[in-house]
């Protein structure tokens, strides 16, 4: 009785959206009842035995997981009874939603209630709507071989809740089915610049806040949101995970002085601890659970990973860099009542306690913990002679979570430098975005960013905009500026030029073996699609290639490549060794053939006026490839005979 998603239509929609009663149904031609009369009226021992069933049995019945949203409409359209069980906020429309994106129940308040019909009417076409976008970015990127950063503001108008839409799309890069892969690479491309979007906008509130507002740990984690769109990370799971940390500290504080008073302290508050003796039986204890007991290490042997840098990388493989391992012993030793206080030291960050007047700015009245080191305490002279060189006295000054973010961020940047397998410089562009969130006017960055854009042939008018900005901040880098406004815009009329339409002579490459029209087959997968344009190698972003495995094909990327026009209405671009004639060639059922076809021919399609311009030689190839398969199949049947 349920159907399956492929079947659920744009009718069931409609369906959905008049609601039940509205004569779009006719009385017992549900699928569970029949021969009701027409008034929807029913005399007690007269109808079939389920409306005789208690109200609540019933419901139990109609919440059924075996019943979909086009079943509950049928049902709803029976009888006055069971349109009365099937209430817009009852259970059964709640089931129906819980059931089919069980992601959504967590935006539901379970003390509060809904219009679960309306709920899912508007989740139902939300998805509609991301899938059609989706289409039309699919099938730029097959044309044009890139998506534009700028089309992401698309989403933005859709009209819908954004959770709505990144629920969606989620559920697309969740699809197991290889012929999704198109769509799930353009899923995961919008969602992580929506994301990004999203995070970029909270770091700018963050660094509103009045300076004693900014947590250390808050703002790490929005770094690490930020590098990480897709990973399923918030402030409040990392805070649950070190609260466990906590717990076991406690414990085993509470063995060596059950009336020691960082075991009555509550949480959220800010108190600390006077008694030095006291701050050092936690801090002991701390370094014994975190370094002896779980393990926590500074990574040696792969210091310079960017994983080291996120948070929650930090708390999953126990290892980190001095930044990264001091911020979780900053918030561990602030929760159990010892004020720690972040150092910008030379090459290595530490944390300082004071062991003086509260504020000092005597260095000897400090001792400075290495986190890095295991929680190791030191003197003035043994982190110089840690570093193997002298440091004056304002490296070993307190700094503010601003500060300790741009060390963070800086640490990144270096990285992203020197990052030679990254053909997209993801972790230097995630470092400047982040750079340039707190100190927008930093020329010296804005010049970067501008590059790297230029470098990466994207976004072209983006970089025109940060050129203008540079160019008002800093009028002195007015050479550097007009060098790339000028190679920027012969990049933009260039684009222009390449838009219109290419000639592509097969004579000139002889490994394109099919050509415009045919209509093929998926080796491995089984859908079909026919071709409506190729590449002599792979013409996608390294990102691409990266996601779909294209090195893992015997011929990798430098082989032809096809883009097709698939039998469920969608768009892929297929490397060749992938691809067979379709022994059973039939129509396509594809919204855009008329752009590119005239007529289907029994056996082929036969390209328009425009395609056959573009590809001059192929339709000649196509009826030669056909000929000689109908050849081959007339030798086959012959000799069976």
């Amino acid at each position: 009785m349920a159907a399956s998603a492929a079947e659920r239509g744009a009718l069931s929609m409609q369906q959905i959206a008049a609601g039940p009663g509205d004569g779009s149904m006719e009385p017992g031609t549900g699928p569970l009842l029949e021969e009701l009369p027409e008034d929807g009226s029913m005399e007690p021992g007269t109808g079939p035995l389920l409306v005789e069933l208690p109200g609540e049995l019933l419901e139990q019945i109609l919440c059924s997981r075996c019943l979909d949203y086009r079943d509950i409409i049928s049902i709803q359209g029976t009888c006055r009874r069971l349109r009365e069980l099937c209430p817009a906020r009852g259970k059964v429309w709640r089931r129906l939603l819980s059931d089919r994106w069980t992601s959504m129940m967590k935006y539901y308040n379970s003390l509060d209630s809904y219009d679960w019909l309306e709920e899912y009417k508007t989740r139902h076409r939300a998805g509609l709507a991301v899938c059609n976008l989706l289409a039309a970015f699919s099938k730029r990127l097959i044309t044009e071989r890139h998506i534009p950063c700028e089309g992401f503001n698309d989403f933005d108008t859709l009209g819908y809740p954004t959770h709505y839409i990144e629920d969606e799309l989620l559920s697309i890069m969740d699809n197991k089915s290889k012929k999704c892969s198109m769509f799930k690479y353009c899923a995961k491309k919008i969602l992580y610049s929506m994301r990004q979007e999203t995070i970029l906008c909270n770091l700018k509130s963050f660094l509103q806040k009045p300076v004693e507002k900014q947590a250390i740990l808050e703002g790490a984690v929005l770094i690490d949101q930020y590098c990480n769109p897709l990973e399923d990370l918030s402030l409040d799971h990392i805070q649950a995970h070190l609260d466990t940390i906590l717990e076991k500290v406690k414990a085993l504080l509470s063995v060596k002085n059950n009336r020691h008073p960082a075991l009555f302290l509550q949480a959220g508050a800010t108190s600390y601890i006077e008694d030095l003796d006291l701050q050092e039986q936690v801090l002991d204890t701390l370094n014994h659970v975190l370094f002896i007991e779980m393990k926590f290490k500074g990574n040696v042997t792969d210091f310079y990973n960017p994983l080291n840098s996120y948070i929650h990388q930090v708390l999953i493989t126990k290892t980190g860099i001095p930044i990264s391992l001091s911020v979780l012993y900053l918030y561990l030793a602030e929760r159990l009542g010892v004020p720690l206080e972040p150092v910008n030291f030379p090459h290595h960050f530490m944390l300082r306690w004071c062991q003086g007047i509260q504020g000092s700015t005597d260095i000897a009245d400090y001792v400075y913990v290495d986190a890095f080191g295991g929680g190791k305490r030191l003197t003035a002279r043994e982190c110089e002679y840690m570093i193997g060189q002298h440091v004056t006295e304002e490296f070993y000054a307190a700094v503010r979570t601003k500060e300790v973010m741009q060390r963070m961020i800086g640490n990144l940047l270096n990285l992203g430098k020197r990052e030679s397998k990254d053909r997209n410089f993801m972790l230097l562009r995630v470092s400047l975005d982040l750079y340039l969130a707190m100190y927008p006017d930093s020329v010296q960055h804005l010049l970067l960013q501008a590059r790297l854009y230029f470098h990466l042939g994207i976004w072209p008018e983006k970089v025109l905009d940060i050129l203008q900005n540079i160019q008002a901040l800093d009028p002195y880098q007015h050479g550097a500026v007009a060098y790339l406004v000028q190679h920027t815009l012969e990049h933009i009329e260039k684009r222009k030029e390449d838009s219109g339409t290419t000639i592509k002579l097969r004579s000139s490459d002889t490994e394109i073996c099919y050509s415009i029209g045919l209509l093929m087959r998926h080796k491995r997968h089984g859908y079909s699609g026919v071709i409506f344009g190729w590449d002599p190698i792979c013409m996608m972003p390294p990102d691409w290639i990266e996601y779909m495995d294209t090195h893992n094909l015997i011929s990798g990327a430098n082989q032809p490549f096809y883009s097709m026009l698939l039998d469920d209405g969608s768009c892929s671009y297929v490397a060749q060794e992938n691809l067979e004639l379709h022994p059973s060639p039939k129509e396509i059922m594809h919204p855009d053939i008329g752009l590119y076809f005239s007529e289907f021919s029994s056996t082929h399609y036969i390209g328009n006026e425009e395609l056959k311009l573009q590809y001059p030689e192929d339709m000649e190839f196509t009826l030669s490839s056909i000929q000689m398969t109908n050849g081959q199949s007339s030798n086959t049947s012959q000799h069976e005979c």
